[in-house]
């Protein structure tokens, strides 16, 4: 019953969103948990990206998720490819530099940034699905 109310939850909220109904999320970071985080990537088109170094991401990654270094000398760059008008989902180790790149990409006039709250760490910790580079 808790996840059908969480579920439901999510989708009112990714709904009203969506139709413009709640206009002060354009631009607003939503810290997220794991189980919210799975919800969004069933419900809505989202760019997921990790923004651990690439030996980071090498270790264990979440499925479908694109790397991007928050501290690489690309950084700015490479963000400058992504799709502004599509919801951006963010993770790093335990949160504190995809919380940093949140603001970057609240700055560089992104709609929707969904920030994972604890991390890849908390992810694994939940047991959920993680791949890793063979």
């Amino acid at each position: 019953m808790k996840h059908f109310l969480i579920i439901l939850s999510l989708a009112l909220m990714v709904l009203s969103t969506s139709c413009g109904l709640d206009s002060k999320s354009d631009g607003e970071i939503n810290l997220v948990t794991p189980e919210e985080m799975q919800t969004l990537l069933e419900l809505e088109d989202v760019q997921l990206i990790d923004v651990r170094s690439s030996e980071e991401h090498n270790e264990g990654y979440i499925p479908e998720s694109q790397n991007i270094d928050f501290n690489s000398p690309t950084f700015d760059e490479d963000i400058s490819k992504l799709d502004k008008s599509k919801p951006v989902i963010l993770y790093c180790r335990t949160g504190k530099r995809s919380a940093e790149c949140s603001e970057k990409l609240k700055e560089a006039g992104f709609v929707k940034i969904y920030d994972l709250d604890g991390g890849f760490s908390k992810w694994k910790h939940d047991g959920l699905d993680i791949d890793t580079k063979s």
